[in-house]
Parts: structure tokens; C-alpha cells; sequence
């Protein structure tokens, strides 16, 4: 048969719901109508939360250049594997911002550590916790060497520091890309559909980056992230218990959840956030402008990478997670997220213990690990959404996929996105890729 008559590849994606899963296959773009309705309903349980991982702020956009050459790039920030890969590689000659050759060679012979190995060059996160390990191990050792070894481990978790700031703060959305912070707002838009009579959402990210922030702030939605001030915004684990409402009627005190309200939980840590020594509000909120140097503190918050996670603010962001997700009826929406952290993970196994709970997970339902246990379950409130997109290149799990046929919109948006892709199909350099698949923060 000649190649041109044959049929065009079915682009199929599997919406998994417990023991009905293997038969849970549909294709595009009549498929994508029945996992709008599901999450539809979804969105309207009484106490909704998401958890976005790495992979929400990952965007591979095709360019053409002009001769006409395609190649890929990286509009957002790449997730845990393309950036252990990155630092972890050996170079020819050494790099001031990458370890060097005196460095791991120290790690190696001294240590029996060599951070090249799969383990850390896949996870950058498995590599902190290695050396976050190994920095408490050595303060504490009397043995003379102890002390330059601890230098070098130092040396490197800096490098990581500035590494991670430098992806989270000078990537192409830094220089002018909307195209990762338009999703974003996008997803907002579409979250504050929920009826207002419910309780407001909750978003946990375990991403370090502003893309969450930025998105609300040029929407004008309000949104309390456990900081308060104004001049100097600390950390306040009790702002998380304050609602935004507007008076109705200034006679009798009536008073209305204002719409569009979030909380937001960045269970990771930020690079706006700092550390001083004022009492007992010690993390501060900055403003993160170009020449800005790394926060101290950003990121690791599970007991192997250091003990700051049993104190505040990570035990505060981690017992709001906790709270939340382990109420009655709670539905919990996992997207970007590939299970690879195990303090999170533990909790919403937790969740599971409770009847009225749901988890709904944007994953490759082929995934080995936690997703295969999670699937193995047959649990009919577990669901699993994955597989081929709409488009070669795209995969439904992706988060520009949830955001634009997954999620529901009102009959206005429609138009609105209809008439922006008219907008960009005209525009000379054109974006047709993916999200980053789901990654653990």
C-alpha cells in the first residue's frame, strides 16, 4: 500500500479510574470532552488543593530561524533531571560556577562519593540531600581532615545555590518569553471559576520560581502566601487562617468571600525568601531583581537534606498540606509531579486513609515507581491522566494540555483562546511543544 494512503496515527491518552483503568483509553480531540466534565465536577468538591511540580514551569518552544532551521528550547526552568545533568557533568576545563576537578576527585577519594553516578546526575534534589548529609556529618567530625573536606562539600552546596537561582531568575521568560507565565495565568483564570460559596483553593508548589506570584499579581487576584507587612513581609504561618471578604452592607455587617481569593503554599521555599535573626519571624519576603544575590534560604525542606525542615517555615507549610488535603471530601489535583518526594508523598498516602478523599494525577500512567504502586491500588479515587496529546510533541499530562483541554472555561475564553492561537499561527516564530513532564520539585 502506498505510505501516502495510509490512515493518520490515532492520538490516544488514558483517563485511569481503579479497576476500570485498562479499558479507560480515548482519543482526540472527542476524549478530552469526558475528562473536562470529570474535572469539572471535581473542582466543585468542597475543599479543592493542587500540588504543581517542576514540571508546570518547564516549556520546550520550537523556533525557526531564518533559514528555516528547527530547534528546541527551553522558555521556562528544566526540571530535576536536565539540571542534575547539567551540574553534574565532568568538563574538560573547570568551571568557577561548576565543581571542579580538585572538588570531585576530593569527594571521591575521601568520601567514596562521586556525584556522576545516576542517582545524583538524574536528581539534583538527591544530590543536596547527599550534601546536606554529608556537611552535618563533617561539622561534627574531630578527625583533622574533616575540616577541608567540609570546605569542599561547602563550595559545591553554594554552586548549587547559585546554580538554581541563576535557572530560576535568567531564563528566556526573564528576557521578554511570556510563554510559561501566560499558562500560569491561564490556569488562574480558570480556577477562580469555582463557585465562591465554597472554601477558596489551596496551591502547594514544591517549584522555587515566581511564575505562581506574577501570574496573580497581573491578574489582580489577592492571594495570601503566609507572609505579612508591607515594608518588611515575614513570614506569619497565621495569615494562612485569615479570609478576604468585602462588606455588603455597611448597616447590618454583612460581609462576602471575595472571588478569586487563593492560598498559595510553596512547600519548597522560594528564591523571594530570606533569613534574618528578628525573634520569631526570622524569614523575610524580598524583592527579586536582577543583581539580586541567592536567598539563604530557597529550597530543602525534607529531614535528609537538613533539620530546618522540623522547624519553621517548612514544618508550618508542611502541616497546612497535611490540614488540607485530609479533610472531608477533599480532591487533591497532582500536576507536573512525578512522586519522586517522599515526605510528600507519605501524606497524601495519608489522605488516602480517608473515604471521601480523591486524588487526580497528571502523570504517564506508564511511569514505573510510585506511579505503577499508586495505579496497582485499583482504587476507583485515584485517577490518572496521561498519554499522547492533541499534537505530536505535546503529551496530555503536560501542563499547557490541562490548562487548555482539560480544564473548563466559560464561553468567552473559547473565543479568547481561539483568537489568540490565530494570533501566534501569524507570528513568525512560532511555539509548538511541550510542558516539562512531571518532575518532582
Amino acid at each position: 500500500m502506498d505510505g501516502d494512503d495510509e490512515a493518520p496515527q490515532k492520538m490516544t491518552f488514558k483517563f485511569l479510574r481503579g479497576v476500570e483503568a485498562d479499558a479507560n483509553e480515548f482519543e482526540w480531540p472527542a476524549g478530552a470532552d469526558v475528562v473536562r466534565k470529570a474535572v469539572s465536577e471535581a473542582l466543585n468538591a468542597k475543599n479543592v488543593a493542587f500540588l504543581l511540580g517542576a514540571g508546570c514551569s518547564s516549556y520546550y518552544a520550537k523556533e525557526v530561524d531564518i533559514l528555516g532551521d528547527e530547534k528546541w528550547l527551553e522558555v521556562g526552568i528544566p526540571t530535576m533531571a536536565p539540571l542534575a545533568a547539567e551540574f553534574t557533568k565532568a568538563r574538560v576545563a573547570d568551571e568557577a560556577r561548576f565543581p571542579t576537578a580538585a572538588e570531585r576527585k576530593v569527594l571521591t577519594d575521601d568520601i567514596g562519593i562521586d556525584i556522576g553516578d545516576e542517582e545524583y546526575s538524574r536528581n539534583l534534589e538527591r544530590l543536596m540531600e547527599l550534601l546536606f548529609s554529608l556537611r552535618f556529618s563533617l561539622s561534627r567530625s574531630t578527625l583533622a581532615k574533616a575540616k577541608d573536606n567540609l570546605k569542599v562539600v561547602n563550595s559545591i552546596i553554594e554552586k548549587v545555590h547559585a546554580f538554581l537561582w541563576d535557572k530560576c531568575t535568567n531564563g528566556a521568560f526573564a528576557r521578554g518569553n511570556r510563554t510559561v507565565g501566560a499558562l500560569y495565568e491561564t490556569f488562574y483564570r480558570k480556577l477562580v471559576l469555582r463557585d465562591r460559596s465554597l472554601p477558596r483553593p489551596w496551591i502547594f508548589t514544591t517549584n522555587y520560581d515566581l511564575f505562581n506570584e506574577t501570574a496573580m499579581d497581573r491578574l489582580g487576584l489577592p492571594y495570601a502566601n503566609g507572609f505579612s507587612g508591607v515594608v518588611e513581609r515575614r513570614f506569619n504561618p497565621a495569615t494562612f487562617r485569615y479570609a478576604l471578604a468585602e462588606q455588603l452592607d455597611l448597616t447590618t455587617r454583612k460581609w462576602s468571600a471575595v472571588d478569586g481569593f487563593v492560598y498559595l503554599c510553596k512547600i519548597h521555599g522560594s528564591i523571594s525568601w530570606t533569613e534574618d535573626d528578628h525573634g520569631l519571624f526570622p524569614i523575610r519576603e524580598m524583592v527579586v531583581s536582577k543583581g539580586s544575590e541567592p536567598g539563604k534560604v530557597m529550597i530543602y525542606p525534607t529531614p535528609a537534606k537538613q533539620n530546618s525542615s522540623l522547624g519553621s517555615p517548612y514544618a508550618d507549610l508542611f502541616r497546612e498540606f497535611q490540614s488540607r488535603i485530609v479533610r472531608e471530601q477533599s480532591v487533591l489535583f497532582t500536576m507536573g509531579y512525578a512522586f519522586g518526594d517522599e515526605h510528600i508523598n507519605n501524606i497524601i498516602y495519608q489522605a488516602l486513609t480517608i473515604p471521601t478523599f480523591r486524588l487526580i494525577i497528571f502523570a504517564d500512567p506508564t511511569l514505573e515507581g510510585e506511579i505503577a504502586k499508586l495505579r496497582a491500588l485499583n482504587d476507583p479515587r485515584i485517577w490518572i491522566i496521561g498519554g499522547s496529546g492533541p499534537e505530536i510533541h505535546r503529551k496530555a499530562h503536560y501542563f499547557d494540555t490541562i490548562i487548555e483541554e482539560f480544564m473548563p472555561q466559560r464561553p468567552s475564553e473559547r473565543i479568547e483562546d481561539a483568537i489568540r492561537r490565530v494570533l501566534e499561527a501569524m507570528s513568525p516564530k512560532t511555539a509548538i511543544s511541550p510542558s516539562g513532564d512531571g518532575e518532582s520539585g
